[in-house]
């Protein structure tokens, strides 16, 4: 296996050239029973996640890895959905790692939000998807997220914004570091910081709420983490009405199908009935 190097004060010959990349699948689940309560909901994410609350988010991502933004362009579109596009720069101020952590929904449309940041070498990308089952009233939104960046600053950084900006059901991570830089001896470096997992860097916060799973690849740099909430409270996943507002055997039915939706987008697989 590869030893993987970590020295905060490396001294470079030339830019820094590793790539840094964490990208983000995050979903979120919700059950709304009638077509009016669907559209309700759809008009709820739509204003949600519009294209100002999204340039909102990408904004204090590009803040906290210590980058400028030159200039932004959004666009929300009707019925539904957003387009951002950003272009940044790095800043003058270099940001290290961030410390080992101590311290919803759509239906099914056609449309997507957009929201694209440029970083001179480096980019900020967000796009929604919303899905619907045609039957049985499940509705998941998701977000793709990407943050790239060379340099020293690190993507890593937002990673607990990101989450919490969210507020998922399903966060599916992963993070990889390319390429390679040369200290002044010429010698190559194809890491430049400690990590063991995505979880180093979670707060503790989160990861109290979430189960996690972990899949690494150490010599290539590769790491990959899946979060589900522990808890199912169904009154979160109800858009309309309450769990006191449903007979029993309802409640449980539609309990039942949330779980199954989780877990299938969880484990990647479809759950026998």
């Amino acid at each position: 296996m590869t030893k993987r190097t970590s020295n905060p004060k490396l001294k470079l010959f030339g830019f820094n050239n590793l790539t840094k990349t964490l990208s983000f699948n995050i979903y979120d689940i919700c059950y709304a029973r009638t077509h009016e309560h669907q559209q309700e909901y759809l008009e709820y994410i739509d204003e949600a996640y519009n294209a100002e609350r999204l340039t909102t988010i990408l904004t204090e991502v590009s803040h906290i890895i210590g980058a400028n933004i030159l200039n932004i362009a959004r666009q929300d579109y009707e019925p539904q959905g957003a387009s951002v596009t950003m272009l940044i720069s790095e800043g003058s101020h270099e940001e290290g790692l961030p410390p080992k952590a101590k311290g919803k929904t759509k239906v099914g449309v056609k449309t997507k939000d957009s929201v694209v940041a440029h970083l001179d070498k480096s980019h900020i990308t967000v796009h929604t998807y919303p899905e619907a089952h045609p039957d049985n009233g499940i509705s998941t939104f998701r977000a793709d997220i990407d943050v790239s960046t060379c340099g020293r600053i690190s993507p890593l950084n937002a990673l607990n914004f990101l989450i919490k900006s969210f507020e998922s059901d399903i966060v599916v991570m992963d993070y990889r570091v390319r390429g390679f830089t040369r200290n002044v001896r010429g010698t190559k470096h194809f890491i430049d910081h400690n990590i063991d997992s995505i979880q180093n860097f979670i707060a503790r916060d989160v990861m109290h709420r979430y189960d996690m799973v972990d899949v690494n690849v150490y010599q290539e740099y590769i790491f990959h983490t899946k979060m589900k909430l522990k808890e199912l409270d169904l009154d979160t996943y109800l858009f309309g009405e309450g769990v006191s507002e449903l007979p029993v055997r309802e409640a449980k039915r539609i309990r039942d199908r949330v779980d199954r939706e989780i877990l299938e987008i969880f484990y990647g697989r479809n759950v026998p009935k």
